[in-house]
Parts: C-alpha cells; structure tokens; sequence
C-alpha cells in the first residue's frame, strides 16, 4: 500500500508511525521542512510549501500513491485534497469547501444554527459595514471571546478576562481583526473544561476516539500567552477526571449531527477528521470550535493506543465503510510534553542545536518544527519535540513523560505541571466549583 503523506509536524510524524505499523505500508512525505522522524520512515520525501500546488501534483504524480493523507491545515485550506482528486487521487482529508469547517468560524456557527444543532454559545458576526452593532452585541453579554473569522495558527482567538479586561478592549480587538480579516465573530464567554473529541468520518459514520486535554497556555499553572498547545493527557478509561460518558456522548452527537449538515449543505461528504473543541459547563457540553485534521499534541495521544489497523481505517474512510469498522484502543493513560524554544512563543530563538541522548525505552519521542541539517536538529521558531508517555495509569504516564524531557538538551523549556495530580485536581475543583447537568463529581 502506497500512501502519500502531507505535513511536516510532530502530528504528521506519529501519523507516520501509525501508518507504519501496517508492514505492507510504504510511505512517501512531501513536507515544508525536512523532519527527521517523518524522513526516517519514508521511502522518498519532497520539501515545499503547501501552497506549491504544482510541485505536490507532479509528487503525488509520479509515486502513485493509493490514498492520500494530509495532516494540517494549511494544505487544506489550500485544496490539496480537490487538487489530489482531479489526478484520481483520494485523500483522508476534506476539500477546501469542507475545511471551511476550521477555517471559517463564522461557517461553523451559522451551519449549526441553520440545521438547529444544540452547542452554539450566543454569538454574532460581524464585518466592516456592522461593526457599530458590535458594540450593542458585546454591551449585552457577560463576558466575550472575540474570533478572528479564518486561521490564525492557534492565537488569534482572545478571551475576555485572560486577554483583555474591558468591553471597550473587546471592541478595539474587533476593530484590529477586521484589518486583517472579512469577519469577527463575537460570541459569549463559556466557564467550564474544554477537552478535545477528535472524530473519524466518511461523511456517514462518525467515530469518537479518546477525549484528550490540551495545554493552550505558555506556562506552568495556565499561566502566560496561548500556543499551539504546550502537551496534552487522556485517561485509561477513555473519559478524564471531570467527564462523564454522557458528555462524550453528547459531544459525539454534536459532530454526528455537523457532518449530516455538512452534506446537506455543500452535497459533500466529509472524509477525514473533525476534531471537535468542547467545553463542559454547567449546562452541558458547547462547541468551542472545529478543526478539520487531528490535534497537535491531542494526535500523539491517541494514535499510539490505536489496536485497529490504521492504515485499513484510512481505506474505510476513503471507501465509506467505516461502519464495517471496529475501531479498538488500548486502556492506557498517556502524557504529551512539548519541549520549545526559549521565548516561545513571544520571541523563540531558532536556529539553536539539539542534543539527543538516549530516550527511555518506554517512552515515545516525535519531531515538530525542526530542521535536519547535515551537522545535527536544530529548532525554528515554534514548538520542536513532543516527548510521550504511556503507562496504565496518569501517574506513571506523567513521570514516563517528564523523564523522557531530560534526554534532549538546548534551548528549551517545557510545562512540567502538564498531567500532575495538582492540576487535574484544579480542573476537577473548577468543575465542582460551577456544577454541571450531567454529574455529580
């Protein structure tokens, strides 16, 4: 089997691995820079940008792939997956219309308030010629979160209270997006835990894995500015200390419900991941938003745990059999510690070297954003190596983690708190503290 992989990240390299598992597999990349786990697992590999449209048509050309599977979002957004389908070329991954879904906020609310589709906060859109009614809208929430209306990496969204104070700030951030951007969208503050629900779909049948719990925050005690995600942690019960069954239940019926919407309103089907941000509060479960590919970290959580074929799951994808499927998991709890540059994200210092000594056997090491040069790994200017942990239960997981950490020397710092008991306690306090429908923690 013949699979052309797109993406350069720590979540392309475990997809990588995971791919790899299936011995008949052969992996061709096209990365933007050369990953040294996504290289070693490769038959060939090309680097270029994902905008390069032409380059990644003569790869995918010559190598033939069976199957496509595009990681992030910037090659979606960029219609890798309609281009690849022009050639005959199927993908795990949505068309640019579907990757809407992540890359317009305001496509993803108006979608689930058009096919009444529970989990929308209060929210509106605005643009240049309504901005003034921005300022009524805002007047009459609580508290705000302002969203910039396209991607922006993981750090345009800002909340009120963390971000900014007053309303009059919420209102000069709207302001300031709408240089930039066609649409803010302006929606209620929602107090409660997020977790991440990342999906498998083929338009048809959608299938939850492990919720997960990302670290947005720079550092130690949620302190600092947001990131692409400082590492993550999930349980070997497939729940975490502050959900219960139904919550993941009610979460998966959300993405059921936006994946038959989908359909509904473009006449495509949705073939790849709908990775759903969710927020419990205490009137259940909320869409914060969607992502059309796996998380990164939450991906290096879940996909080691994988018992199913992967490489079979992707055909069933492609294929819509994903019903035949019986997606299975290990019961194991894992820990996702990012090491990143120093100053990241504010100012990260690139171009600095990295030592690699010898990672403990149990644990699990994955390349984000460096660079391979011929004297060694050197850091760029965001996140460089997740370090993993996986055991029977969070405690050992978290000590696997903050151990393999110790084996890479440079310039970089991680967040040591992630998946202690000290700060899932905090989590499972602040649910106790606002109450929520479905439990009694």
């Amino acid at each position: 089997m013949k699979i052309l992989l797109i993406g350069n990240g720590a979540r392309e390299h475990v997809i990588a691995e995971t791919l790899k598992k299936n011995k008949d597999t052969k992996l061709f990349s096209y990365l933007k820079s050369k990953n040294p786990g996504i290289i070693s697992l490769s038959e060939e590999f090309e680097t270029g940008n994902y905008a390069d449209l032409e380059k990644i048509k003569s790869f995918a050309l010559r190598i033939k792939p069976d199957f496509a599977f595009i990681g992030p979002e910037e090659p979606l957004n960029n219609g890798v997956a309609d281009l690849l389908s022009e050639i005959g070329i199927t993908s795990v991954g949505p068309t640019k219309s579907l990757a809407r879904l992540e890359t317009s906020k305001s496509f993803t609310r108006n979608l689930l308030r058009k096919y009444k589709i529970e989990g929308n906060p209060k929210f509106e859109i605005f643009d240049k010629n309504n901005l003034d009614d921005a300022k009524k809208f805002i007047e009459g929430l609580g508290q705000c979160v302002i969203k910039p209306d396209g991607l922006t990496g993981g750090k345009g969204v800002k909340v009120q209270g963390d971000h900014f104070q007053t309303k009059k700030e919420a209102f000069d951030y709207c302001s300031e997006v709408l240089q930039s951007h066609s649409a803010v969208v302006v929606e209620e503050k929602l107090e409660g835990e997020e977790f991440s629900l990342q999906c498998l779909t083929d338009g048809k049948t959608v299938i939850a894995t492990p919720p997960v719990q990302d670290h947005k925050r720079a550092f130690a005690g949620d302190k600092g500015p947001n990131t692409g995600g400082m590492g993550s942690y999930s349980c070997e019960n497939h729940l975490l200390p502050f959900l219960t069954k139904k919550d993941v239940e009610d979460g998966l019926k959300i993405t059921q419900k936006a994946a038959e919407a989908l359909h509904k309103e473009t006449g495509e089907f949705y073939k790849g991941v709908m990775y759903a941000g969710l927020i419990v509060t205490k009137n259940g479960i909320k869409l914060l938003e969607y992502n059309a590919r796996l998380g990164d970290p939450e991906a290096m959580n879940i996909l080691p745990l994988m018992e199913t074929d992967f490489a079979e799951v992707c055909n069933a994808i492609i294929n819509q059999e994903l019903h035949k499927v019986r997606i299975k998991f290990h019961n194991n709890a894992t820990v996702c510690k990012y090491l990143v540059p120093e100053g990241y994200p504010g100012n990260p210092l690139g171009n600095e070297k990295i030592e690699i000594k010898k990672i403990p056997q149990s644990a699990g090491l994955y390349y984000a954003s460096v660079e391979q040069k011929e004297d060694g790994i050197y850091t760029t200017s965001s996140r460089a190596i997740a370090c993993l942990g996986i055991s029977d239960n969070l405690e050992k997981a978290e000590k696997i983690a903050e151990e393999a950490t110790k084996s890479i020397s440079g310039k970089l710092f991680h967040r040591k708190d992630i998946g202690t008991n000290e700060l899932i306690e905090k989590r499972v306090r602040h649910m106790k503290n606002i109450g929520n429908k479905n439990q009694n923690i």
